[in-house]
């Protein structure tokens, strides 16, 4: 079973426009209790990202503050096109959890807008979407990766076993070549749910 950024993903998206005033952004976040918005142009593309960092910038929080009370009347304060962060980090639909889950480490990002292959948005996944995928009962990891050594290794299914504890799976027996045991442990790691894998296989000797 492999999960697709599709499968988890939010379709009702709080997006804002360019000219989004600093006012509008704050009482949005208080609104829908989100921490950040992709901008989108008249196209529906998403052209950027304003997060809740953004706006709390020094500069952001004092220009803000003056449109909220000494600017003359008609000031809203910076826009989203001047806070937000761009290019913006996106993925699609089609993409799986787990590459969503490293592209949010990698670039420190707390959600993802998902757009098609025009740029429109179309949806958007944040970490707590991508972490619910982890939220797996070990019974359930367990019964899948058994169910992949029966079907891929057929052969050395007798001679295997696994174990999984909060996500953490073990494996251990006997593979028939050394290859079979690391593409059994490769596809282990892409179980939806596993934390990580610990190869305590038994390889076959090396011929010198």
């Amino acid at each position: 079973m492999n999960v697709l950024v599709s499968d988890i993903m939010t379709t009702r998206v709080v997006a804002v426009r360019p000219g989004a005033s600093f006012k509008e952004m704050a009482a949005l976040l208080h609104r829908y209790r989100v921490s950040g918005f992709p901008v989108i142009d008249d196209e529906g593309r998403v052209i950027g990202v304003v997060s809740e960092t953004d706006l709390l910038t020094k500069e952001a929080v004092d220009l803000g503050r003056d449109a909220l009370g000494t600017d003359p009347p008609g000031t809203a304060g910076p826009t989203a096109a001047e806070l937000m962060s761009c290019p913006p980090v996106t993925t699609s639909p089609g993409t799986l959890t787990e590459n969503a889950a490293r592209l949010m480490f990698n670039c420190r990002v707390k959600r993802l807008p998902v757009t098609d292959n025009t740029g429109r948005l179309v949806g958007i996944v944040s970490r707590a979407d991508v972490l619910a995928v982890f939220d797996r009962p070990d019974e359930d990891i367990c019964h899948e990766i058994v169910e992949l050594m029966t079907r891929e290794f057929p052969g050395d299914r007798s001679q295997l076993s696994v174990t999984v504890r909060s996500g953490v799976v073990t494996l251990t027996g006997e593979p028939a070549t050394t290859s079979l045991g690391h593409e059994l442990v490769h596809k282990s790691r892409h179980v939806p749910g596993v934390v990580g894998v610990r190869d305590r296989l038994s390889y076959p000797a090396q011929a010198l």
